[in-house]
């Protein structure tokens, strides 16, 4: 096994930060949590917990000293106040990585990304968002970009709609099935026809820990794409929730835009998937000839697996 230093994970009980935790210590991390409290009866005795808030920033200092990689993967639950919460807990990962000389791992989105980029967008594609929370990720991968010409290196890992066997925001969890109900319906989103990208979280954590583990290869600021599951009319995931509950003949309801425009005033959920429409409506494909050029192969699960183990995390 690899031997490498102390990550710290900030938002390690979220979907991508968990994935993240495990496959760093895979990978021969000493992993260390950023929590608001430990969690009860200890917790996963391979990890460290640090007690503290995000939006502290002696807190992130604190639990930052010693470590050489901080992965960033805090957000405020159910989309909220993201305009008030993101950036400046972003800066202090940034003040603590300045401190401690780790880089910084931020999991991207296509959030950054408007329709003049699609349908295949690469690394140097322009972002131009259409949303809110797209302009705030361009905000966190500039202030990245800057600190980059002080000293501090970060890492950004791009992917397509996360899922994954932990609950989260994401659209698979939130939308598609109902986490901890039985299945007896599929929403789907998309318009019919189009196709959509897919990050299965074990194998975008995978890649992380893999680029990681070679920091003389990184640049200071660097920037890769996770190509993920290209689901090239919407038929794909639908067939691998249908075979994974072993159900061929599953209804599929189309998602109800309409009635999230009518609620989107008074719930912000409402109102940030409400905005992301338009990521549905056209085709969006990550191109991940740099990521493969970089590692040689990118970890890949089959679909039919990863849906299978997602739903057997939901349905827990």
């Amino acid at each position: 096994m690899e031997q490498h230093g102390i990550a710290l994970v900030i938002g390690a009980n979220g979907g991508i930060g968990s994935e993240l935790a495990g496959a760093l210590q895979r990978h021969g991390w000493k992993v260390r949590a950023l929590v608001r409290s430990a969690p009860a009866g200890g917790g996963t005795a391979s990890i460290e917990y640090a007690t503290g808030d995000a939006m502290r920033a002696e807190d992130v200092l604190r639990a930052a000293q010693g470590v050489s990689l901080i992965v960033h993967a805090v957000n405020p639950p159910g989309y909220r106040d993201w305009d008030r919460l993101v950036l400046p807990m972003l800066h202090n990962t940034i003040a603590a990585a300045r401190v401690s000389g780790a880089r910084i791992v931020l999991p991207g989105t296509v959030y950054n990304y408007g329709p003049d980029a699609f349908p295949v967008i690469d690394e140097a594609a322009p972002q131009h968002p259409l949303t809110r929370k797209g302009a705030i990720r361009v905000r966190m991968e500039q202030a990245l970009r800057d600190a980059a010409k002080d000293g501090v290196r970060s890492l950004v890992v791009r992917a397509g709609d996360f899922f994954g066997p932990r609950p989260g925001n994401n659209w698979f969890s939130m939308g598609l099935v109902k986490p901890g109900a039985a299945i007896r319906s599929i929403t789907y989103p998309g318009k019919p026809g189009t196709g959509h990208a897919w990050a299965y979280l074990p194998d975008l954590a995978e890649t992380v820990a893999q680029l990681v583990a070679h920091e003389e290869h990184l640049a200071a600021f660097e920037t890769f794409h996770f190509g993920g599951h290209w689901d090239a009319d919407g038929t794909a995931m639908i067939g691998a929730i249908r075979k994974a509950v072993n159900q061929p003949k599953l209804p599929v309801r189309g998602f109800p835009w309409a009635v999230l425009v009518l609620l989107s005033p008074f719930k912000t959920l409402f109102r940030e998937m409400r905005e992301m429409r338009y990521l549905w409506q056209q085709p969006l494909r990550l191109d991940n000839t740099r990521l493969l050029a970089h590692l040689g192969a990118e970890p890949h699960t089959p679909l039919d697996l990863a849906v299978r183990r997602t739903l057997d995390g939901l349905m827990r």
